[in-house]
């Protein structure tokens, strides 16, 4: 489904973002990415639908090479990818159901997607993506009216009104309560389990690492430095890939699980 070949991103001041990065993600898995902050995890998954350019390798999705795409072909690839970022990105004055027909821009001219002329079966897709997350009673308020967890939620619902192939979720639950965090690691594991969507997130909390990822894949200044099922990944990988003892602001704690 993904592949990563040699990928390294260098950055203007010298820094190396990923260093020779190679990865096989097949179709349907949930990989959960952790390291330290500035370990690489947002650069890769930028990269991975080129919102980053690499400097070195090549990514392909489903064998088409995302690096070296440009226009339409760009545009169609993409479409099959889509983006959960931490801090949810939804346009806060809008209506939910019309930051969730965002998701269905690729489908249709600028014209048509700037006039919000969709047609009624993207927002029947719009609507039973919002069921799905269990929000959609709040199908017709504005954005800047949910809670986070709740906005969270809609930006997941974009992605299911994109028909993603893929997900890629960045930092998705970093400014979340314990109670919303496990609410929306549910849906994208449901999501996931129910749809077959690949799914890979980056996460900043081991245990959530732990109870949610059928992969995990631990970044260290650019470098893979494991990549194995959840059940390899002990205290002492852990410790590992952080370079030093786990700290407990890295676990959520038992009030979220």
């Amino acid at each position: 489904m993904i592949e990563l070949r040699n990928v390294s991103k260098s950055y203007p001041n010298g820094t190396k973002g990923l260093n020779r990065i190679n990865l096989t993600i097949g179709k349907g898995e949930f990989v959960v990415i952790v390291g330290l902050s500035g370990a690489g995890k947002s650069t890769m998954l930028r990269s991975i639908n080129r919102l980053h350019e690499i400097t070195e390798g090549e990514i392909l999705i489903e064998g088409k090479s995302i690096t070296k795409a440009k226009g339409a072909g760009l545009r169609r690839i993409r479409r099959d990818i889509g983006m959960v970022f931490q801090s949810f990105n939804l346009v806060k004055r809008s209506s939910v159901i019309r930051n969730v027909l965002a998701g269905r821009v690729g489908y249709h001219s600028t014209l048509r997607t700037v006039l919000g002329l969709f047609p009624k079966e993207d927002i029947n897709l719009a609507l039973n993506a919002l069921e799905r997350v269990n929000i959609l009673e709040k199908a017709y308020i504005r954005a800047d009216q949910l809670s986070g967890g709740q906005q969270q939620r809609v930006a997941i619902a974009r992605v299911l009104a994109q028909q993603a192939k893929i997900i890629l979720a960045d930092e998705p639950v970093a400014s979340l309560d314990p109670l919303t965090t496990k609410q929306v690691m549910d849906d994208l594991r449901k999501i996931n389990q129910e749809l077959g969507i690949t799914t890979i997130v980056n996460l900043h909390y081991i245990d959530l690492a732990r109870e949610y990822a059928t992969r995990i894949i631990g970044l260290r200044a650019g470098e893979v430095v494991f990549d194995g099922p959840v059940a390899e990944a002990t205290d002492e990988v852990f410790a590992a890939i952080y370079g030093r003892p786990i700290h407990k602001d890295e676990l959520l704690g038992e009030a979220a699980l």
